[in-house]
C-alpha cells in the first residue's frame, strides 16, 4: 500500500550552507509529485533526504504518520531511479531486475515470476538475458524502473531518470512513466529541471528556488496562475513588462504601459504603483489600431503557430505567439504592429515582493 509523505519544516545544512530551508510538503498516497526548479534549488537534496541519503537537520520526514528521520534507507520501503540508472554492468537484465528481491529473501519461483510480470510491463520481457551494454539508452531505463518497483515499495523517488535520453526518447519515456505509476498506483516524487516534463507528468507540482517551496499545484493552476514572479518565468515562457496601477473603483484597476496604453484588470487585494505585467507569448494579440507600438524583428514559421519577436518602442524584446489558423499569412519582417492583451489572464506583480497581485 502506498504512504502519504508529510514533509514539515524539513532543513538540510551544508556547513553555513543551508540547502533546504524548511521545506514543508504534503504528498497523498498514490500522488504523481514532482519537485521541479533549477540546479542548486534544492529538489535533489530533498528527494535523497526522504530516500535516507541525506541527514535531516532540522524539521521531519514522514510515511504517514510516522517519524523516520533516523530510519535506515533499507528500512524505508522505497524504490529509487537514478539520473545514471545505476544498472549493475555484470548482471543481465533478469538478473538486475531480482536484485532486490533476492536481497529480501524472496523464493526463487516467486521472484521468476514477478521479474517477468516486471519486463512484461515495461515491454523488454524479450531482452531478459541481454547485458546492459547491448541495450540502448531507453532500454536501459526500462530496467531500472523494473528494478524500481519489481518489489513493491510504497514510496517510489525518481531522480531526474530522463536527463541522459534525446529529447524524442524523453517524450516516450514520461509517457511510460505516467502510465505505469497510475497502473501500479504507487507515490511517487520525481525530480526534474524541465519544465515541459512536469508539467506532462505530474499530478503536483512543487516549484523551488534557493531551497525554498515557491509555489504547490496542479501543473494547469502553476502554469496558469503562478505566485510570484520566478514561477511565472520558470514555467515556459513569460514577457514582462514595467508598469503602473491605478485604482479606478475598488476592485478594479487601471494597468498603463509604455505609451500610454492601458487596460482594467481586477485585482486580488487593493494597490497603487509600480508594478510588472506578464504576458506569455499566446496571451499578447495583434491588433489592428490600438495597443503597444512595436516592430516586428524576427518571425520564426512553426506550422501552428508563428513565433514573432517584436522590439517596443523602448527598445524591448516581446515574444509573440500567433497561430496560423487565426492569421492568412506571416506578418513580414520590419511591419510595424500594435499589441493588445488577453486583460482577463495577464498577470500583474508587486514589483518590490514580486508577489501576484491578480487571481
Amino acid at each position: 500500500m502506498s504512504h502519504a509523505v508529510v514533509i514539515k519544516n524539513a532543513v538540510k545544512k551544508y556547513g553555513d550552507f543551508v540547502a533546504l530551508k524548511g521545506a514543508s510538503l504534503n504528498i497523498e498516497p498514490g500522488q504523481f509529485f514532482t519537485l521541479l526548479g533549477p540546479s542548486g534549488c534544492g529538489k535533489t537534496t530533498l528527494l535523497r533526504m526522504i530516500a535516507g541519503f541525506n541527514t535531516v537537520d532540522g524539521g521531519e520526514i514522514c510515511f504517514d504518520e510516522k517519524v523516520i528521520n533516523d530510519l535506515m534507507a533499507h528500512k524505508r520501503d522505497i524504490g529509487m531511479v537514478f539520473q545514471n540508472y545505476a544498472i549493475f554492468p555484470h548482471l543481465n537484465v533478469g538478473e538486475n531486475v531480482a536484485y532486490g528481491l533476492k536481497a529480501r529473501r524472496v523464493s526463487a519461483k516467486e521472484i521468476d515470476e514477478r521479474v517477468d510480470k516486471a519486463l512484461e510491463l515495461v515491454k523488454i520481457l524479450p531482452l531478459k538475458n541481454r547485458k546492459p551494454n547491448e541495450l540502448s539508452g531507453g532500454q536501459q531505463q526500462r530496467v531500472a524502473l523494473a528494478r524500481a518497483f519489481v518489489i513493491e515499495p510504497s514510496v517510489l523517488l525518481m531522480d531526474e531518470p530522463l536527463s541522459n535520453l534525446d529529447a524524442k526518447l524523453r517524450v516516450q519515456m514520461r509517457t511510460v512513466i505516467k502510465k505505469l505509476q497510475r497502473q501500479l498506483d504507487i507515490t511517487t516524487v520525481y525530480v526534474t529541471h524541465d519544465q515541459e516534463e512536469a508539467l506532462a507528468i505530474s499530478d503536483v507540482i512543487a516549484v523551488m528556488k534557493d531551497g525554498e517551496i515557491m509555489q504547490v499545484g496542479s501543473p494547469e493552476t502553476i502554469y496558469k496562475q503562478p505566485q510570484n514572479k520566478f514561477v511565472a518565468g520558470f514555467i515556459g515562457i513569460s514577457n514582462f513588462l514595467p508598469c503602473t496601477v491605478e485604482q479606478v473603483r475598488e476592485g478594479e484597476h487601471r494597468i498603463v504601459l509604455a505609451d500610454g496604453f492601458s487596460f482594467t484588470r481586477r485585482l486580488r487585494k487593493e494597490y497603487a504603483g509600480e508594478a510588472i505585467l506578464s504576458a506569455r507569448p499566446e496571451q499578447i494579440k495583434f491588433h489592428p489600431s490600438e495597443g503597444l507600438r512595436g516592430r516586428i524583428v524576427f518571425s520564426t514559421f512553426l506550422g501552428d503557430f508563428v513565433e514573432y519577436e517584436v522590439e517596443l518602442t523602448d527598445g524591448q524584446l516581446v515574444q509573440v505567439n500567433e497561430y496560423t489558423k487565426d492569421s492568412s499569412s506571416v506578418i513580414p519582417e520590419g511591419a510595424e504592429v500594435f499589441l493588445n492583451f488577453d486583460s482577463s489572464v495577464v498577470g500583474i506583480y508587486d514589483s518590490q515582493s514580486e508577489e501576484a497581485l491578480t487571481w
